[in-house]
């Protein structure tokens, strides 16, 4: 029998997932208010109780795509300490854009029979 290295398949594993959520965790949080692009990886890691860290160039070129593609807008406003900043928000587009994604990907958690198996692996359920 193999022996299965769980943690380096978890790490793994954890990065893959980790990628393709930084957009959810970044829409999810311009949707509660509007940010500027530096306080956002502290802000992620937080609304998603650590479960994601971010650097700033990830968010920044994240940011950049979705202006480009009209989901997010920003503005420059003058800064009461320091230099102007820009804040994003998120567009009507991208507001539909989020909704979808959690309808189609997120509230399937919810469901009875995800749940349940979920809960039954937790458990340590046959």
């Amino acid at each position: 029998m193999t022996q299965i290295d769980q943690d380096g398949l978890l790490t793994q594993w954890e990065e893959t997932y980790k990628r393709g959520l930084l957009t959810f965790w970044m829409l999810l949080l311009l949707s509660q208010r509007e940010m500027y692009a530096y306080e956002m990886g502290g802000a992620i890691a937080a609304f998603s109780q650590g479960s994601i860290a971010v650097d700033d160039n990830s968010v920044y070129r994240a940011l950049r795509r979705f202006a480009e593609t009209g989901i997010v807008s920003s503005e420059v406003r003058e800064s009461e300490s320091g230099p102007a900043r820009r804040y994003f928000s998120l567009t009507g587009a991208g507001c539909d854009l989020l909704a979808a994604f959690i309808r189609r990907n997120v509230l399937v958690f919810q469901t009875p029979e995800v749940a349940g198996a979920i809960q039954r692996v937790l458990d340590g359920d046959d």
